[in-house]
């Protein structure tokens, strides 16, 4: 336990004091806790000090801080379910539609594209091409849903327009994403899941099917003669209970529990008090002590000091390319063909094209299943801070998110 509460005070003062100043140079907070943990990690700290490294986070000691991270990122996504506002989702759903297939698709065949040539450099031996390329496509194609819905909040567009087109574009992406995750996973020896792809894709379309149509419902009649009734503590837990029951039982059929939460959220009813006070009780806690965590943990795993010759930098510089051409492009062009104006749909595809943390997870389970070796684990790890590290300049460049927004 001592040693658990010294890592939580660690982190907490480093990503804080990171993320303070990751917001005077106009970054969003999330960069600056990334930075934080790689400066935690074997990149920074234990260069500077090995001993104090291997003390503070020794093998096997992460394990605590993992679940209460994921705590965290499930509540902050139950928060934004409940605040998203669903009339703007179906007035931009041509938008929302073809921007998210555009934005999956481009990056995946720009992967396919490249995918012979880092395999033959960079792949460990005896990797299958099928499962080297879905794993590289999923990675190019991911978009950070937590992270992109932290910026939005952070920038005050979660409740626009544009913030609920992009972050319904992330949910599909990021939902054709873990399937595919899925099925690169059956095609690597032991690494398999347990379900059969088949299955869990009919048990997560039965599940979302239930909520909408049987949970969705059930609630709305429930709260419906409760919607001048305060938040009771007694009502509070019982959301809370649905957020997490919801998380896992998408956990349980082998999808994200975040995508259970949010759509948790998405079945509570619009209840304008409620939602002022479930954000209003849960924002300090989760923001300031769990969140963090997730974003230092990937940090702590990073390991910038492999890409130590100029042959590898530039390699780094392709993929970094090739990742910013297929999303933010395919995106822009695709918001663009509906009518949309060329700053929204920059913005759009500005949004969109944020990796950040959701991508390290998908690059943790390829690493771990030895499909990506370490030097490509690390390159596609730079692209996802830098891809996510643009949203913020972008945005400030078109005047989105300082001022009414509408797309």
């Amino acid at each position: 336990m001592t040693l658990l509460l010294l890592q939580v005070t660690v982190v907490l003062l480093v990503t804080q004091l990171c993320g303070s100043i990751a917001r005077r140079l106009g970054q969003t907070r999330v960069i600056g806790e990334i930075i934080g943990g790689l400066l935690l990690g074997p990149s920074i700290l234990s260069r500077l000090s090995p001993h104090a490294a291997a003390s503070l986070f020794p093998p096997g000691s992460l394990g605590p801080l993992e679940t209460l991270s994921t705590v965290g990122l499930i509540l902050f996504l139950f928060v934004i379910g409940t605040q998203l506002d669903l009339d703007h989702l179906l007035h931009q759903k041509a938008t929302a539609a073809l921007a998210s297939s555009a934005s999956i698709a481009l990056p995946f065949l720009i992967a396919v594209g490249i995918a012979p040539t880092l395999r033959q450099r960079f792949a460990p031996a005896g990797v299958s091409p099928l499962a080297f390329v879905l794993f590289l496509g999923v990675s190019m194609s991911i978009t950070a849903f937590p992270v992109l819905a932290r910026i939005l909040e952070e920038r005050r567009l979660h409740t626009t327009p544009l913030g609920a087109t992009a972050l319904l574009c992330a949910a599909v992406d990021d939902v054709c994403a873990w399937t595919l995750l899925a099925l690169a996973l059956t095609l690597v020896p032991g690494a398999g899941p347990s379900l059969s792809l088949p299955l869990r894709l009919l048990l997560l379309v039965l599940y979302i099917a239930a909520m909408l149509a049987v949970v969705r419902p059930i609630v709305g009649r429930i709260t419906r003669n409760r919607r001048t009734t305060p938040l009771s503590p007694e009502l509070f837990a019982l959301i809370l209970a649905l957020a997490f029951a919801s998380a896992a039982a998408t956990d349980a059929i082998g999808v994200h529990p975040l995508f259970g939460a949010f759509l948790a959220g998405i079945c509570l009813p619009r209840i304008p008090a409620w939602q002022t006070e479930l954000h209003a009780r849960l924002d300090t806690i989760v923001s300031t002590l769990l969140l963090p965590f997730f974003f230092a943990l990937t940090g702590l795993r990073t390991r910038l000091d492999l890409l130590a010759t100029p042959t590898l930098w530039l390699w780094a510089a392709v993929i970094l390319a090739a990742a910013v051409t297929g999303k933010l492009g395919g995106a822009t062009l695709a918001a663009r063909s509906t009518g949309e104006s060329w700053k929204n749909s920059l913005a759009l595809g500005a949004l969109l094209n944020t990796r950040g943390l959701v991508e390290l997870i998908v690059l943790n389970i390829a690493y771990k299943a030895g499909v990506f070796s370490p030097e490509l684990f690390t390159m596609l790890v730079l692209m996802a801070i830098l891809t996510t590290m643009m949203t913020t300049p972008i945005l400030n460049f078109l005047g989105i998110g300082t001022r009414a927004t509408v797309l």
